[in-house]
Protein backbone atom coordinates (compact mmCIF):
# COMPACT_ATOMS: atom_id res chain seq x y z
CA UNK A 1 0.00 0.00 0.00
CA UNK A 2 1.38 3.41 -0.99
CA UNK A 3 2.38 5.83 1.76
CA UNK A 4 0.55 9.21 1.78
CA UNK A 5 -1.06 8.73 -1.62
CA UNK A 6 -2.58 11.84 -3.24
CA UNK A 7 -4.51 12.08 -6.51
CA UNK A 8 -3.47 14.87 -8.90
CA UNK A 9 -5.36 16.28 -11.83
CA UNK A 10 -3.57 17.73 -14.85
CA UNK A 11 -4.09 21.25 -13.46
CA UNK A 12 -2.77 20.29 -10.02
CA UNK A 13 0.32 18.65 -11.52
CA UNK A 14 1.10 21.79 -13.51
CA UNK A 15 0.59 24.05 -10.49
CA UNK A 16 2.74 21.78 -8.34
CA UNK A 17 5.55 21.94 -10.91
CA UNK A 18 5.31 25.74 -11.09
CA UNK A 19 5.31 26.15 -7.30
CA UNK A 20 8.27 23.80 -6.96
CA UNK A 21 10.12 25.79 -9.61
CA UNK A 22 9.72 28.92 -7.48
CA UNK A 23 10.61 27.09 -4.25
CA UNK A 24 13.78 25.66 -5.78
CA UNK A 25 14.93 29.15 -6.68
CA UNK A 26 14.20 30.23 -3.11
CA UNK A 27 16.28 27.25 -2.01
CA UNK A 28 19.16 28.58 -4.11
CA UNK A 29 18.94 31.75 -2.00
CA UNK A 30 18.97 29.65 1.19
CA UNK A 31 22.10 27.96 -0.13
CA UNK A 32 23.73 31.37 -0.47
CA UNK A 33 22.63 32.14 3.10
CA UNK A 34 24.20 28.90 4.40
CA UNK A 35 27.42 29.73 2.56
CA UNK A 36 27.43 33.25 4.03
CA UNK A 37 26.77 31.99 7.56
CA UNK A 38 29.62 29.49 7.31
CA UNK A 39 31.93 32.21 6.02
CA UNK A 40 30.84 34.58 8.79
CA UNK A 41 31.46 31.96 11.49
CA UNK A 42 34.87 31.16 10.02
CA UNK A 43 35.86 34.84 10.09
CA UNK A 44 34.62 35.26 13.67
CA UNK A 45 36.66 32.26 14.85
CA UNK A 46 39.76 33.47 13.02
CA UNK A 47 39.50 36.89 14.68
CA UNK A 48 40.65 35.39 17.99
CA UNK A 49 42.50 32.29 16.88
CA UNK A 50 45.43 33.25 19.14
CA UNK A 51 43.15 32.94 22.18
CA UNK A 52 42.04 29.41 21.34
CA UNK A 53 43.77 26.06 21.66
CA UNK A 54 44.91 24.20 18.56
CA UNK A 55 41.76 22.06 18.48
CA UNK A 56 40.04 21.74 15.13
CA UNK A 57 36.80 23.71 15.45
CA UNK A 58 36.80 24.93 11.85
CA UNK A 59 34.93 21.85 10.60
CA UNK A 60 31.56 23.44 11.38
CA UNK A 61 32.01 26.57 9.23
CA UNK A 62 33.74 24.49 6.55
CA UNK A 63 30.76 22.13 6.41
CA UNK A 64 28.30 25.03 6.23
CA UNK A 65 30.26 26.55 3.34
CA UNK A 66 30.27 23.21 1.49
CA UNK A 67 26.58 22.57 2.15
CA UNK A 68 25.71 26.06 0.94
CA UNK A 69 27.54 25.59 -2.35
CA UNK A 70 25.99 22.15 -2.90
CA UNK A 71 22.54 23.55 -2.10
CA UNK A 72 22.92 26.18 -4.83
CA UNK A 73 23.86 23.53 -7.41
CA UNK A 74 21.20 20.96 -6.42
CA UNK A 75 18.35 23.45 -6.23
CA UNK A 76 19.36 25.12 -9.50
CA UNK A 77 19.08 21.72 -11.18
CA UNK A 78 15.80 21.05 -9.33
CA UNK A 79 14.37 24.31 -10.61
CA UNK A 80 15.22 23.37 -14.19
CA UNK A 81 13.63 19.93 -13.77
CA UNK A 82 10.41 21.29 -12.25
CA UNK A 83 10.16 23.96 -14.94
CA UNK A 84 10.36 21.32 -17.69
CA UNK A 85 7.89 19.02 -15.91
CA UNK A 86 5.03 21.31 -16.90
CA UNK A 87 5.47 19.95 -20.44
CA UNK A 88 5.03 16.17 -20.67
CA UNK A 89 7.39 15.94 -23.65
CA UNK A 90 10.17 17.70 -21.72
CA UNK A 91 9.53 15.53 -18.67
CA UNK A 92 10.58 12.46 -20.67
CA UNK A 93 14.11 13.88 -20.82
CA UNK A 94 14.28 13.94 -17.01
CA UNK A 95 12.33 10.75 -16.29
CA UNK A 96 15.38 8.58 -15.66
CA UNK A 97 17.21 11.32 -13.75
CA UNK A 98 14.50 12.35 -11.30
CA UNK A 99 14.71 9.32 -8.98
CA UNK A 100 18.53 9.50 -8.59
CA UNK A 101 18.15 13.25 -8.11
CA UNK A 102 15.60 12.70 -5.32
CA UNK A 103 17.85 10.13 -3.62
CA UNK A 104 20.88 12.45 -3.76
CA UNK A 105 18.80 15.37 -2.50
CA UNK A 106 17.54 13.24 0.39
CA UNK A 107 21.10 12.52 1.53
CA UNK A 108 21.93 16.19 1.06
CA UNK A 109 19.05 17.26 3.33
CA UNK A 110 20.37 14.79 5.89
CA UNK A 111 23.74 16.57 5.73
CA UNK A 112 21.95 19.88 6.35
CA UNK A 113 20.37 18.37 9.48
CA UNK A 114 23.78 17.13 10.63
CA UNK A 115 25.17 20.64 10.12
CA UNK A 116 22.42 22.10 12.32
CA UNK A 117 23.13 19.58 15.09
CA UNK A 118 26.87 20.25 14.84
CA UNK A 119 26.23 23.92 15.53
CA UNK A 120 24.59 23.02 18.84
CA UNK A 121 27.25 20.46 19.85
CA UNK A 122 30.05 22.93 19.09
CA UNK A 123 29.50 24.56 22.50
CA UNK A 124 31.55 21.97 24.40
CA UNK A 125 34.46 22.09 21.97
CA UNK A 126 34.49 25.88 22.17
CA UNK A 127 34.46 25.64 25.97
CA UNK A 128 37.58 23.48 26.06
CA UNK A 129 39.37 25.41 23.32
CA UNK A 130 38.80 28.78 24.98
CA UNK A 131 39.80 27.54 28.42
CA UNK A 132 43.13 26.17 27.21
CA UNK A 133 43.76 29.02 24.78
CA UNK A 134 43.15 31.81 27.31
CA UNK A 135 45.32 30.11 29.91
CA UNK A 136 48.15 29.88 27.39
CA UNK A 137 47.70 33.49 26.26
CA UNK A 138 47.79 34.79 29.84
CA UNK A 139 50.88 32.71 30.55
CA UNK A 140 52.74 34.39 27.67
CA UNK A 141 51.24 37.84 28.28
CA UNK A 142 54.62 39.14 29.51
CA UNK A 143 56.63 37.84 26.53
CA UNK A 144 56.37 41.03 24.49
CA UNK A 145 59.92 40.61 23.16
CA UNK A 146 59.59 36.95 22.18
CA UNK A 147 58.89 36.21 18.50
CA UNK A 148 55.58 34.41 18.04
CA UNK A 149 54.23 35.68 21.39
CA UNK A 150 54.71 39.44 21.19
CA UNK A 151 51.14 39.95 19.95
CA UNK A 152 49.48 38.15 22.86
CA UNK A 153 49.61 41.10 25.27
CA UNK A 154 47.71 43.33 22.88
CA UNK A 155 45.25 40.51 22.05
CA UNK A 156 44.45 39.87 25.74
CA UNK A 157 44.17 43.58 26.56
CA UNK A 158 41.84 44.23 23.63
CA UNK A 159 39.76 41.21 24.62
CA UNK A 160 39.34 42.41 28.22
CA UNK A 161 38.45 45.94 27.10
CA UNK A 162 36.02 44.88 24.36
CA UNK A 163 34.22 42.15 26.31
CA UNK A 164 34.53 43.89 29.72
CA UNK A 165 36.08 40.86 31.35
CA UNK A 166 39.19 40.05 33.38
CA UNK A 167 41.24 36.88 33.61
CA UNK A 168 40.22 33.44 32.48
CA UNK A 169 37.58 32.67 35.11
CA UNK A 170 37.99 35.83 37.23
CA UNK A 171 40.43 38.67 37.92
CA UNK A 172 42.14 36.56 40.60
CA UNK A 173 43.71 34.44 37.81
CA UNK A 174 46.28 37.22 37.25
CA UNK A 175 47.63 36.80 40.81
CA UNK A 176 48.61 33.18 40.02
CA UNK A 177 50.89 33.95 37.09
CA UNK A 178 53.76 36.31 36.37
CA UNK A 179 52.40 38.79 33.86
CA UNK A 180 55.22 41.36 34.10
CA UNK A 181 58.41 40.60 32.18
CA UNK A 182 61.70 40.42 34.08
CA UNK A 183 63.11 43.12 31.82
CA UNK A 184 60.82 45.60 33.56
CA UNK A 185 61.74 44.47 37.09
CA UNK A 186 64.49 46.12 39.09
CA UNK A 187 66.40 43.07 40.30
CA UNK A 188 68.50 45.23 42.61
CA UNK A 189 65.43 46.25 44.56
CA UNK A 190 65.01 44.30 47.80
CA UNK A 191 61.26 43.76 47.49
CA UNK A 192 61.62 42.39 43.97
CA UNK A 193 64.46 40.07 44.95
CA UNK A 194 62.61 38.81 48.04
CA UNK A 195 59.46 38.12 46.03
CA UNK A 196 61.38 36.16 43.41
CA UNK A 197 63.16 34.12 46.09
CA UNK A 198 59.94 33.43 47.98
CA UNK A 199 58.39 31.70 44.97
CA UNK A 200 59.36 28.08 44.37
CA UNK A 201 59.40 28.55 40.60
CA UNK A 202 61.18 31.90 40.81
CA UNK A 203 58.20 33.86 39.45
CA UNK A 204 57.28 37.40 40.31
CA UNK A 205 53.70 37.06 41.52
CA UNK A 206 51.73 40.07 42.63
CA UNK A 207 48.29 40.98 43.84
CA UNK A 208 47.45 43.03 40.78
CA UNK A 209 45.89 43.02 37.32
CA UNK A 210 46.65 44.67 33.95
CA UNK A 211 45.12 48.05 33.17
CA UNK A 212 42.64 46.46 30.75
CA UNK A 213 40.79 44.91 33.69
CA UNK A 214 39.73 48.33 35.00
CA UNK A 215 36.04 49.05 34.91
CA UNK A 216 35.49 52.38 33.18
CA UNK A 217 32.21 52.77 35.07
CA UNK A 218 33.95 52.77 38.46
CA UNK A 219 33.38 56.03 40.42
CA UNK A 220 36.89 55.92 41.86
CA UNK A 221 40.31 55.63 40.19
CA UNK A 222 41.10 52.09 39.20
CA UNK A 223 42.96 50.05 41.79
CA UNK A 224 45.29 47.64 39.96
CA UNK A 225 47.86 46.92 42.68
CA UNK A 226 47.22 45.20 46.01
CA UNK A 227 43.68 44.53 44.92
CA UNK A 228 42.79 42.30 47.88
CA UNK A 229 44.60 44.42 50.49
CA UNK A 230 41.95 46.65 52.06
CA UNK A 231 44.42 48.47 54.31
CA UNK A 232 46.48 49.63 51.33
CA UNK A 233 43.71 51.90 50.08
CA UNK A 234 41.50 54.45 51.80
CA UNK A 235 37.81 53.60 52.17
CA UNK A 236 38.21 50.39 50.22
CA UNK A 237 36.85 46.86 50.54
CA UNK A 238 37.73 44.53 47.68
CA UNK A 239 34.73 42.32 48.45
CA UNK A 240 32.26 45.13 47.95
CA UNK A 241 34.04 47.29 45.36
CA UNK A 242 32.67 45.26 42.44
CA UNK A 243 32.68 48.20 40.05
CA UNK A 244 36.46 48.74 40.28
CA UNK A 245 37.39 45.76 38.08
CA UNK A 246 35.52 43.66 35.57
CA UNK A 247 34.26 40.71 37.56
CA UNK A 248 33.31 38.47 34.66
CA UNK A 249 35.89 36.03 33.35
CA UNK A 250 36.89 36.27 29.69
CA UNK A 251 36.32 32.55 29.17
CA UNK A 252 32.64 32.88 29.98
CA UNK A 253 32.34 36.16 28.05
CA UNK A 254 33.82 34.67 24.87
CA UNK A 255 31.87 31.44 25.29
CA UNK A 256 28.61 33.36 25.57
CA UNK A 257 29.55 35.40 22.50
CA UNK A 258 30.31 32.41 20.30
CA UNK A 259 27.47 30.31 21.71
CA UNK A 260 24.98 33.00 20.74
CA UNK A 261 26.39 33.04 17.19
CA UNK A 262 26.40 29.26 16.65
CA UNK A 263 22.96 28.80 18.20
CA UNK A 264 21.50 31.44 15.89
CA UNK A 265 23.21 29.81 12.93
CA UNK A 266 22.01 26.38 14.07
CA UNK A 267 18.41 27.60 14.22
CA UNK A 268 18.72 29.08 10.72
CA UNK A 269 20.18 25.84 9.36
CA UNK A 270 17.42 23.83 11.05
CA UNK A 271 14.74 25.99 9.40
CA UNK A 272 16.56 25.59 6.08
CA UNK A 273 16.50 21.81 6.54
CA UNK A 274 12.74 21.83 7.10
CA UNK A 275 12.28 23.98 3.99
CA UNK A 276 14.52 21.72 1.87
CA UNK A 277 12.65 18.66 3.16
CA UNK A 278 9.29 20.14 2.16
CA UNK A 279 10.60 20.95 -1.33
CA UNK A 280 11.98 17.42 -1.66
CA UNK A 281 8.58 16.01 -0.65
CA UNK A 282 6.87 18.05 -3.35
CA UNK A 283 9.38 16.89 -5.99
CA UNK A 284 8.72 13.27 -5.00
CA UNK A 285 4.96 13.75 -5.43
CA UNK A 286 5.55 15.38 -8.80
CA UNK A 287 7.80 12.56 -9.98
CA UNK A 288 5.47 9.72 -8.96
CA UNK A 289 2.34 11.42 -10.32
CA UNK A 290 3.97 12.07 -13.69
CA UNK A 291 5.28 8.51 -13.95
CA UNK A 292 1.81 7.14 -13.18
CA UNK A 293 0.38 9.47 -15.81
CA UNK A 294 2.78 8.00 -18.37
CA UNK A 295 1.71 4.48 -17.39
CA UNK A 296 -1.92 5.43 -18.01
CA UNK A 297 -0.96 6.89 -21.38
CA UNK A 298 -3.15 10.00 -21.15
CA UNK A 299 -1.50 13.38 -20.34
CA UNK A 300 -4.90 14.80 -19.32
CA UNK A 301 -5.88 12.03 -16.88
CA UNK A 302 -5.76 12.03 -13.10
CA UNK A 303 -2.82 10.22 -11.54
CA UNK A 304 -1.73 9.20 -8.07
CA UNK A 305 1.39 10.45 -6.35
CA UNK A 306 3.01 9.12 -3.20
CA UNK A 307 6.11 9.23 -1.06
CA UNK A 308 6.66 5.47 -1.05
CA UNK A 309 5.06 2.97 -3.37
CA UNK A 310 4.93 0.39 -0.56
CA UNK A 311 4.78 0.67 3.23
CA UNK A 312 7.86 1.56 5.24
CA UNK A 313 8.33 -2.05 6.37
CA UNK A 314 7.98 -3.46 2.86
CA UNK A 315 10.33 -0.83 1.44
CA UNK A 316 12.92 -1.55 4.12
CA UNK A 317 12.60 -5.29 3.54
CA UNK A 318 12.96 -4.86 -0.21
CA UNK A 319 16.05 -2.69 0.15
CA UNK A 320 17.54 -5.16 2.61
CA UNK A 321 17.05 -8.00 0.16
CA UNK A 322 18.73 -5.98 -2.57
CA UNK A 323 21.71 -5.33 -0.29
CA UNK A 324 21.93 -9.03 0.63
CA UNK A 325 21.82 -10.03 -3.05
CA UNK A 326 24.56 -7.59 -3.96
CA UNK A 327 26.64 -8.76 -1.01
CA UNK A 328 26.17 -12.42 -1.99
CA UNK A 329 27.18 -11.75 -5.60
CA UNK A 330 30.22 -9.85 -4.45
CA UNK A 331 31.17 -12.74 -2.16
CA UNK A 332 30.93 -15.22 -5.03
CA UNK A 333 33.04 -13.04 -7.29
CA UNK A 334 35.66 -12.69 -4.58
CA UNK A 335 35.75 -16.45 -3.99
CA UNK A 336 36.27 -17.04 -7.72
CA UNK A 337 39.10 -14.49 -7.82
CA UNK A 338 37.21 -12.64 -10.51
CA UNK A 339 37.53 -15.47 -13.11
CA UNK A 340 34.26 -15.59 -15.11
CA UNK A 341 35.08 -18.99 -16.62
CA UNK A 342 35.90 -20.82 -13.44
CA UNK A 343 32.48 -22.48 -13.23
CA UNK A 344 32.20 -23.31 -16.96
CA UNK A 345 32.03 -27.14 -17.22
CA UNK A 346 34.55 -28.81 -19.52
CA UNK A 347 33.50 -31.60 -21.91
CA UNK A 348 35.07 -35.02 -21.51
CA UNK A 349 35.38 -35.41 -25.24
CA UNK A 350 37.74 -33.08 -27.02
CA UNK A 351 36.23 -31.03 -29.78
CA UNK A 352 38.65 -30.63 -32.65
CA UNK A 353 36.45 -29.17 -35.29
CA UNK A 354 33.22 -29.64 -37.18
CA UNK A 355 34.12 -33.25 -38.06
CA UNK A 356 35.70 -34.05 -34.69
CA UNK A 357 38.82 -35.16 -36.52
CA UNK A 358 42.08 -34.51 -34.72
CA UNK A 359 44.55 -32.48 -36.72
CA UNK A 360 47.71 -34.10 -38.03
CA UNK A 361 50.68 -33.58 -35.86
CA UNK A 362 53.86 -32.26 -37.39
CA UNK A 363 56.64 -34.76 -36.79
CA UNK A 364 59.57 -33.49 -34.84
CA UNK A 365 62.92 -34.07 -36.51
CA UNK A 366 65.72 -35.21 -34.33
Amino acid sequence: MAVLKVTFTKTKRDKLAQVLWILNWISVVTGVILFSLGLFLKVELNKRWELMADTDIQYVPNMLISVGLIACAINFLGGKICYDCVDTAKFLRWKLIMLPYIVCTFFFTFCVLVGALMCYTMHWELDESLREGLSKAMKYYKDTDTPGRCFLKRAVDMLQIEFQCCGNKAYTDWSRIQWISNRYLDMSHKDVADRLRSNVEGKYLMDGVPFSCCNINSPRPCIQQQVSNNSAHFNYDHQTEQLNLWTKGCHQALLDHYSGIVQSIGLTVLITWLFELSVLTGVRYLQTSLENMLRLGDPECDSDGWLLENSFIETARSNLNIIKTLSKNNHVDTANNGDPNINVPSTSKAHYGPDSVPPKQIPVTS
